[in-house]
């Protein structure tokens, strides 16, 4: 007897579809699974058969042979042994003759019985949704996310026994899981950084840095800070999130998959804050950008995908991981290659750093650091990777009775209505932001008139800039111009866009 189940795995943070065969045939007992599966996938017959003899069911004493269509892709995860167990439910008759036509399954199956959630289910289901399931069978606990995915039917299951019984109409199908009236809870869902409590009027002074992160914010720039300890970069840094615009309805449904597969529990229907991601300085290379053994997994610079990532003390992190931001910072991507494929992870993101000039941090007069310590501490930052901050400026301490300044409602205002001016610009173009705009694009979408490009073929000249520096200002100077209000760029835009293009260390 043979059952076939449709189900998926999870390849980065992509959902493929794959096709669970059981073939139940006589001869000696034994298990066998092909198709190139891993080791959690190998160990899912331990787990079907103590499921079964848990749930009073009937183990088949013969030669079962499990096939993971297509042969030639690894599968991985934990997330096919409800289709395997329907797989021998329908293969040895206890299911009606259809019953599983059309039905994608998803789920982990525990030594009771018990059906247990699973990572990625949104990228799976919309996965099985392209492959033509319409009804997907998937644990309680997934059930809600599932049904983000449009015109599909979600039956959950809590246990191998009920679900049997459902599946041939002996009992009712549990309800979907209806959590929109909870409130939110910033450390559920895809909302990764909590940004409640804290605003911009905490931070007195600054002024200058202020303003390049609501530069940052409004085109997406990324913005580095550097100045001596106390002098409150961080705290500053710490509140870009707070000025961050609402994600766009495309962009919540990416950011939702994303942290759906990275193992984040979604709850409360789709993402509504950008993710802010903090790391700290021990991060390894992989671990920042993405990879590591066997199936690859996504980075924070993934995780903060449509967001932002903090780097604070950037001079502490490792040079690895350092020198591996330059190819998302440049393209909006990172690109893991494993024998045999080449999986790609998004990364476009908006990278706000902080650094000390020098190991103490303090002012020359009251530094104690060698010269030797200076220039390794220096030369972690290399040039290629300064040189992709769009904004980088010196930040000073700042007096005790400074008066406070502007408050996150305030400046969010000001960076959402930037924003719709972008995206009302750029709404038949790939990109979003100014900041992501091509060189060669430059003159369409963000024209100077003769004044304002005199005044950017100066500063080119002055500061000596790259042909990427010299896009950068004109970005920014866009940026400053929708933040003006204004229709093209003028003098005072591109001034300021360049005096944001400082030399740090």
């Amino acid at each position: 007897m043979l059952a076939s189940v449709a189900s998926a795995v999870l390849t980065g943070v992509e959902g493929r579809p794959v096709v669970v065969e059981v073939h139940v045939s006589r001869g000696l007992p034994a298990y066998n699974v092909v198709g190139l599966p891993d080791a959690a996938v190998r160990e899912s017959r331990e787990r079907v058969r103590a499921a079964f003899l848990s749930s009073e069911l009937a183990w088949p004493l013969t030669r079962i042979t499990v096939n993971l269509a297509p042969g030639g892709v690894r599968k991985s995860g934990s997330g096919l042994e409800v289709a395997v167990a329907l797989g021998l439910l329908g293969a040895g008759g206890d299911l009606p003759s259809g019953a599983l036509d059309g039905v994608g399954v998803l789920g982990e199956l525990g030594l009771d019985g018990s059906v247990r959630p699973i990572p990625g289910t949104l990228a799976l289901v919309d996965a099985l949704v392209r492959a033509g399931s319409s009804t997907i069978v998937c644990p309680l606990e997934n059930a809600e996310e599932a049904a983000l995915v449009p015109g599909v039917t979600v039956r959950p299951a809590r246990t191998l026994f009920e679900l049997r019984d459902c599946m041939k109409g002996e009992a009712p199908w549990p309800a979907v899981p209806d959590s929109s009236g909870e409130p939110e809870d910033p450390d559920d869902g895809a909302d990764l950084g909590d940004v409640d409590g804290v605003d911009l009027a905490e931070v007195r002074g600054l002024s200058s840095a202020r303003a390049a992160l609501e530069l940052a914010a409004a085109g997406s720039h990324h913005v580095l800070l550097v100045g001596p300890p106390g002098a409150g970069k961080t705290m500053l840094a710490r509140r870009f999130g707070t000025i961050l615009p609402a994600l766009e309805p495309d962009e919540a449904l990416e950011v939702t998959r994303i942290h759906s597969a990275a193992g984040v529990r979604i709850r409360g229907g789709l993402a509504r804050r950008r993710p802010f991601c903090a790391p700290h300085h021990t991060i390894s290379p992989a671990a920042l950008v993405g990879g590591g053994t066997g199936r690859p997994s996504p980075g924070e610079v993934t995780l903060a995908h449509r967001g932002a990532l903090f780097l604070d003390e950037l001079g502490e992190f490792p040079a690895r991981a350092l020198e591996a931001l330059r190819q998302p910072l440049e393209e909006g991507s990172v690109r893991i290659s494993r024998q045999p494929t080449t999986i790609t992870f998004p990364a476009r993101f908006v990278l706000v750093a902080c650094s000390n000039p020098c190991p103490c941090g303090l002012p020359d007069a009251r530094c104690h650091c060698s010269d030797a310590q200076k220039l390794r501490y220096r030369h972690r930052l290399s040039p290629p990777l300064l040189d992709r901050f769009d904004l980088r400026l010196r930040v000073g301490a700042t007096r005790a009775d400074a008066p406070p300044g502007e408050s996150s409602a305030t400046v969010a205002a000001r960076v959402t209505a930037a924003v719709a001016r972008q995206l009302h610009r750029f709404r038949d173009q790939p990109w979003r932001r100014n900041a992501h705009v091509p060189a060669g694009a430059l003159d369409a979408m963000l024209p100077m008139p003769p004044d304002a490009r005199d005044a950017w073929t100066e500063v080119c000249r002055e500061q000596m800039l790259t042909g990427r520096g010299a896009a950068i200002v004109r970005r920014v100077a866009g940026t400053a111009a929708d933040l003006d209000d204004q229709a093209v760029v003028r003098p005072e835009h591109v001034v300021l866009a360049a005096a944001f293009r400082q030399d740090v260390p």
